[in-house]
């Protein structure tokens, strides 16, 4: 009777009973009707365009703009696959500086929100409730008109001769290259890789034996030691360059310059998304166990240090993912600098739609970009992530 019963019970089923078969099938019909009602929305939006008379290729990506981008070197006659670089150059650039200012203002918003100094509490938990609870649209709007009560460019202000200020551009001191300037910059990229490798080195001594590291001096001095030595030997191979302010013509000669507009979205955008990114920070802190605050306050650490090596690292592993949520949310949110008229992405796609362009394939390569420096974004806050991850935990 066993026997037979485990000859039953061992017995394989036909394929259309087995139930992996069945699941594999399932899939493939799954994505054979996805791939089915794709190819006929397709076939059917190129029909209905071609009997309007509407172009269903690319080859109006070669064909003059006819329209210029502010504060670049594009002009009207230049394709127009170049005007799509140009504006994913503009919010490449707004996300590249507002991600990392974003982080930072979060974080310390996000740790005022759990200091026992009263003000300091009450007022990052009022910036918090407040920033976050309104649409960032809004809060774009606002910072533009804050903005545009600067001096006009005629009338700008430059405090100590180093920055320039007005409702049109703003502008900084820049770095200009100059004689054996290539010979400086390898000399620089060699210094990094010498602090990086003394930086394993000196943790590793501190792993090893014990002993304080000082990783941050030794791999500091380093960097600092060859930069230094390469640029006397060198002789100036770099130098810098101050705007200055022609208020007759309008114009900022020297420096570096941006638009009040760039200036708008990524300020706004940085305010808004560090008051999500607060709110991750706080809860982060206070999901760590508290044993680990008691311990810290028994070995006699002092707030800073409490919080630099046993709560933040901690916090951290828990507050990364969805902090790359809140980054994400930034990089798509840039499109709204239409409000303003900054020249990013969303802009020129539709001054190239309204230039008579097919909307169709405009839109198509729009989401795409953004698609790309959604991913790109993921990706690496991912690798960020599991390398932060507990060796148990991966």
């Amino acid at each position: 009777m066993t026997a037979a019963t485990d000859a039953i019970r061992h017995a394989r089923p036909p394929w259309y009973r087995d139930i992996r078969v069945l699941r594999i099938v399932a899939q493939a019909g799954a994505v054979v009707l996805a791939l089915a009602v794709t190819v006929v929305l397709l076939l059917t939006a190129r029909s209905n365009l071609a009997d309007r008379g509407i172009s269903t290729d690319f080859g109006f990506l070669s064909q003059r703009t006819q329209f210029e981008i502010g504060e670049s070197s594009f002009s009207p006659a230049d394709p127009i696959w170049r005007a799509f670089l140009e504006g994913a150059k503009n919010t490449g650039l707004s996300i590249a500086i507002g991600l990392p200012l974003t982080t930072l203002l979060g974080v310390l918003v996000g740790v005022s929100r759990l200091s026992k100094n009263f003000l300091v509490r009450k007022a990052a938990a009022l910036y918090v409730e407040t920033l976050r609870n309104i649409p960032p649209l809004l809060v774009i709007l606002f910072t533009n008109t804050v903005l545009l009560t600067l001096p006009t460019i005629q009338e700008g202000r430059t405090p100590f001769n180093l920055f320039v200020i007005s409702n049109r551009k703003l502008a900084m001191p820049s770095i200009v290259n100059g004689d054996h300037a290539g010979i400086f910059w390898m000399a620089v990229l060699a210094a990094i890789v010498t602090a990086v490798l003394i930086w394993r080195w000196r943790t590793r001594v501190f792993d090893q034996t014990g002993r304080p590291h000082h990783r941050v001096l030794w791999a500091f001095g380093a960097f600092a030691l060859i930069s230094i030595a390469a640029f006397l030997i060198l002789g100036d191979p770099i130098g810098l360059s101050r705007p200055v302010l022609l208020a007759e013509e309008r114009i900022i000669v020297g420096g570096t310059t941006m638009l009040a507009g760039f200036a708008t979205v990524t300020l706004a955008l940085t305010l808004y998304t560090a008051s999500h990114i607060a709110e991750v920070v706080r809860g982060s802190i206070l999901a760590v166990p508290k044993g680990q605050t008691e311990a810290s306050f028994a070995v006699g650490l002092t707030n800073l240090q409490r919080y630099r090596f046993v709560l933040l690292p901690q916090a951290a592993r828990i507050a990364i993912p969805p902090t790359i949520n809140q980054y994400l949310n930034f990089t798509k949110n840039t499109s709204l600098a239409i409000a303003v008229g900054f020249a990013e992405l969303t802009v020129v796609a539709v001054t190239i739609i309204g230039n008579g362009n097919p909307a169709p394939q405009t839109l198509a390569i729009l989401m795409l970009v953004y698609l790309v420096f959604s991913l790109i974004t993921s990706i690496v806050m991912n690798i960020v992530n599991r390398r932060l991850q507990l060796a148990s935990q991966r």
